[in-house]
C-alpha cells in the first residue's frame, strides 16, 4: 500500500494539473504560460509515483535527505519562472513606452491639424 505522502503528492499533482487545464480552458491563463505549470505538475506526479527516482537523484546530486531535492527543484523552478515573467514584464514596458510615444506624436499631428483648420482663411478681395 501506498504511503500517505505519496498518495497526498500524487493528488495535489493531479489536482494542479486538472485547474491549469481549466484556466486554460476558461481563457484565464495563456497556453504558452501554462506549459510551464503542465510540466511541473507532471514532473510533481512523476516524483511522486517513483520515489525511487527522487532518492536516486538526490544521491547523484550529493543531497543527504531526499525530500530537501524536492525544495531545491522547487526554489530552481521559481527562480526560472520569475526571470522568465521579469523578461516578459521588460518587453511589455519597452513596447508600451513606444506606444506611448507614438500615440503622443499622433495627438500632436491631430491636434496640429485641427488648429490649421480653424484658423481663419484670408480672403482675396
Amino acid at each position: 500500500m501506498a504511503d500517505r505522502s505519496v498518495i497526498f503528492a500524487m493528488g495535489a499533482s493531479v489536482i494542479a494539473l486538472l485547474f491549469v487545464l481549466e484556466l486554460v480552458r476558461q481563457r484565464k491563463l495563456r497556453e504558452e504560460y501554462s506549459l510551464l505549470w503542465l510540466l511541473t505538475a507532471v514532473a510533481m506526479l512523476v516524483v511522486a509515483a517513483w520515489r525511487d527516482l527522487l532518492h536516486g537523484l538526490a544521491v547523484l546530486v550529493g543531497i543527504a535527505y531526499p525530500p530537501n531535492l524536492l525544495f531545491l527543484l522547487a526554489a530552481l523552478f521559481v527562480m526560472f519562472i520569475l526571470l522568465y515573467f521579469s523578461t516578459v514584464i521588460t518587453r511589455l514596458t519597452q513596447e508600451n513606452k513606444e506606444i506611448a510615444q507614438q500615440v503622443a506624436l499622433l495627438r500632436y499631428e491631430l491636434e496640429r491639424l485641427q488648429a490649421k483648420d480653424e484658423q481663419p482663411e484670408p480672403k482675396d478681395d
